[in-house]
């Protein structure tokens, strides 16, 4: 998943703040008759998959509410840089749209600074509510006990591999890993016998954002215990966990990938739009043995995507990730997802709801999993023979939901989350030691909670 570009504090503020007010024109409260949306918008100029889907909705809603307008704000930027445009516009009712999209781990930040507004009077009454699974329902609930947001749907991660890399390197074309031992061991085969690709993509440091904490260290961190204690966050004493070989070995991993080269070449490895070329250009190209990524990704290679690639699914294979030793319960996933959120300073919330209503009928809520690779968070969709059939790998990545974790998504997440990419990127630079970058790690941690942490 894209991620931020560099920029100097004082012009990346200047900059954010004069693209919102722009992009913003005089606010959502402009007209009673128009619902204003801003969405995140691909970096990559040939991916309209989200364009494309709330068009459709927005002609839907139209039509069914006569004199009512839709205007959509996209928002075109890494993940990174998309939180942050949009909490600049958050903070005014000049700016503000009436309807955002919100990442899940980002949603009880967004909450606790009061940018968002409570929706259970809405969905009291709104009876397709009942039809969404608990675990997505609590993925926008904050600890005052209310509901920010309607999911979209939600994901899962593994391993993709390259079926031609594997048959070169006479790995087989079934792979499937047992422990990380065997995920290193296949990715050394490859440096060895298939020169001229990416061993092993694993998403690290800063520029990745999100997706080098969740796609590439909690990948790793999740599978290093039980599968049922938490090693990130202590829900008993409510405090953040530091201190831990759990994290020293995830870091570890991720060291070894790059100091064998095993890994992407770290300028690459840095760039803020590799996961645009992992996706649109490496794994088609057959550049890559094996990439640590999410289910979404056959979005940008269906047909009209931008990158059409409808034989990716005999091109490549699917794995699960192993526990770190293949401990029980072997696997690992990490799950996470979007939901729609009103600002609190909206214009018209009431107009907002109601296009979420449009967006989230059985019927378009299962378009837009389809479209976009996504897993399904509404039981009578899950349920539907024309879900589960509708694309290669969605089988496999909804059966990953049994195995999946969620990140521990309160407000000081967000922060935490970049501590890990900062320890991530020192082993990967070689900057760092495993045991200072878990240091600095731990050091973050206290700052970012206010101190709220426990030594495991």
């Amino acid at each position: 998943m894209p991620v931020r570009p560099t920029a100097t504090p004082l012009l990346l503020a200047t900059l954010l703040t004069a693209t919102a007010l722009s992009a913003c024109g005089s606010g959502s409260g402009s007209s009673p008759d128009t619902v204003r949306i801003s969405f995140k918008q691909s970096t990559d100029n040939s991916i309209r998959v989200m364009d494309t889907y709330l068009g459709q909705m927005k002609k839907e809603f139209e039509k069914a509410n006569p004199g009512k307008k839709v205007e959509l704000v996209p928002i075109k930027a890494p993940d990174s840089e998309y939180y942050t445009k949009l909490q600049q516009m958050l903070r005014s009712p000049k700016t503000a749209p009436d309807l955002v999209y919100e990442d899940t781990f980002l949603i009880n930040s967004d909450i606790t600074s009061g940018y968002l507004k409570p929706l259970d009077a809405y969905l009291d009454k709104w009876p397709d509510w009942d039809q969404f699974i608990d675990t997505a329902k609590s993925a926008a609930k904050a600890q005052d006990g209310k509901t920010y947001g309607v999911p979209d749907g939600t994901d899962t991660r593994g391993l993709w591999f390259d079926k031609g890399v594997f048959q070169k390197a006479g790995l087989p074309a079934d792979w499937q890993p047992k422990s990380w031992d065997e995920v290193l061991s296949a990715a050394r085969t490859i440096k060895r016998k298939v020169p001229g690709v990416v061993p092993l993509n694993v998403y690290t440091g800063k520029p990745a954002g999100e997706a080098a904490t969740m796609q590439g260290f909690e990948m790793l961190l999740y599978g290093t215990g039980d599968g049922k204690t938490d090693p990130m966050y202590d829900a008993g004493s409510k405090k953040w966990i530091t201190g831990s070989q759990a994290f020293k070995d995830a870091l570890t991993f991720v060291e070894t990938v790059y100091k064998e080269k095993l890994g992407p070449d770290v300028s690459d490895a840095l760039d803020p739009n590799y996961g645009t070329t992992v996706r649109g250009e490496l794994l088609p190209k057959g550049k890559i043995g094996i990439n640590l990524d999410g289910s979404w990704l056959p979005q940008d290679w269906a047909q009209g995507a931008g990158h059409e690639w409808p034989e990716w699914s005999q091109k490549l294979g699917l794995a699960y990730m192993p526990t770190q030793h293949g401990q029980a319960p072997g696997k690992v996933s990490m799950s996470g997802g979007w939901t729609w959120a009103i600002p609190s300073k909206a214009g018209n919330p009431d107009l907002a709801f109601k296009f979420v209503e449009t967006m989230q009928t059985k019927a378009n809520a299962q378009k837009w999993y389809i479209a976009n690779s996504g897993i399904a968070v509404r039981k009578d969709v899950a349920t539907d023979p024309a879900y589960v059939q509708a694309q290669p790998g969605i089988k496999f990545f909804t059966d990953l939901v049994a195995s999946t974790h969620y990140r521990p998504a309160y407000p000081a997440y967000p922060k935490v989350s970049t501590a890990v990419q900062e320890a991530m990127e020192g082993v990967t630079t070689g900057d760092s030691s495993v045991d200072k970058a878990a240091s600095g790690y731990d050091e973050e941690l206290k700052t970012a909670t206010d101190g709220q942490v426990v030594r495991r």
